[in-house]
């Protein structure tokens, strides 16, 4: 078994891995030389681990977002390692800024061979007080926006290459969450759009897939929520802890590799086993005398 692994064209062995400023993906270093990335919302979290992993395994990669100083830091910090990235801040749900991104990305590398729909927000609110406006707000980002950025980058360059690979994320896209009902009927519909858009790019050689993560340890999530409220996350994790964005990123840089070629209009849960426990309360604990303490429900 071990022979194999190292025999693998997609993995580096363990003695020739090198050490790198950034990138944690165990993938060889080469696995996306010629490739050309563009991440939404890849300035912080889940995105910039991406950006980063993609950098490690040779893509050249475009992070795009709101806000330029998460965008630069990130493309400093690939630069500096050796990779190769560039940052496009853009609100890409204002008219105009997807086809700018996606003409930034072109004239600067010629092509895109994954797009990674990560830009999403959302607030906390019940469902009757859920404005019409706030509604839009995260609809907008998250699915037209997306769709919109998907589309132009496959009718500019994937469908006329015949090659591409395109990726949604989309935390609990099939459960329902209090609070959360406008952003819950988002994901849900990024899900249904990996799947049908596979059912017809399949023939130009696109794959899409939906990925989604769990509550993941991201910066955001330490400056929004205190100890106490990651405990209870925790609580409800059958592994026992949170996720971290680097384990989001490498599944996705395995997703674009030729090891994930035969994959596509499905979804790929990352939640340490949320999703079969099927609930956010606690895991109960188990009879025995290492069972966590102070497990309560939790929403």
């Amino acid at each position: 078994m071990i022979a194999i692994w190292v025999a693998s064209p997609l993995w580096a062995p363990l003695g020739a891995r090198k050490e790198s400023a950034v990138g944690s993906t165990p993938l060889r270093p080469d696995v996306h030389d010629g490739k050309v990335v563009l991440v939404t919302g890849g300035g912080t979290g889940i995105g910039r681990a991406v950006a980063i992993d993609f950098a490690s395994c040779g893509a050249r990669v475009v992070v795009c977002g709101r806000r330029p100083e998460p965008l630069e830091k990130a493309a400093a910090e690939i630069e500096a390692a050796g990779g190769t990235c560039l940052a496009v801040p853009a609100n890409i749900r204002a008219e105009g800024e997807v086809e700018r991104v996606v003409d930034t990305a072109l004239k600067a590398f010629g092509r895109i061979d994954v797009l990674v729909n990560n830009a999403g927000g959302q607030f906390t609110a019940p469902a009757e007080e859920i404005t019409p406006k706030g509604w839009r707000a995260v609809h907008d980002l998250a699915v037209d926006a997306g769709w919109a950025m998907t589309r132009e980058v496959a009718v500019r360059s994937m469908i006329p290459n015949r090659s591409g690979a395109v990726f949604f994320m989309a935390f609990s896209p099939r459960r329902g969450i209090p609070g959360m009902v406008h952003a819950t009927t988002a994901r849900a519909a990024l899900e249904n759009l990996a799947a049908g858009l596979s059912l017809e790019w399949s023939r130009y050689g696109i794959r899409t897939v939906c990925v989604a993560p769990g509550t993941i340890a991201t910066e955001g999530l330490e400056a929004a929520y205190d100890e106490a409220d990651r405990r209870r996350w925790e609580q409800a994790v059958p592994l026992g802890r949170l996720g971290r964005p680097e384990e989001v990123s490498g599944l996705l840089c395995f997703l674009a590799s030729p090891g994930g070629s035969y994959i596509t209009g499905t979804t790929i849960t990352v939640d340490g086993g949320v999703d079969a426990w099927g609930t956010g309360h606690p895991v109960p604990a188990l009879e025995t005398e290492d069972a966590p303490e102070g497990a309560e429900e939790t929403l």
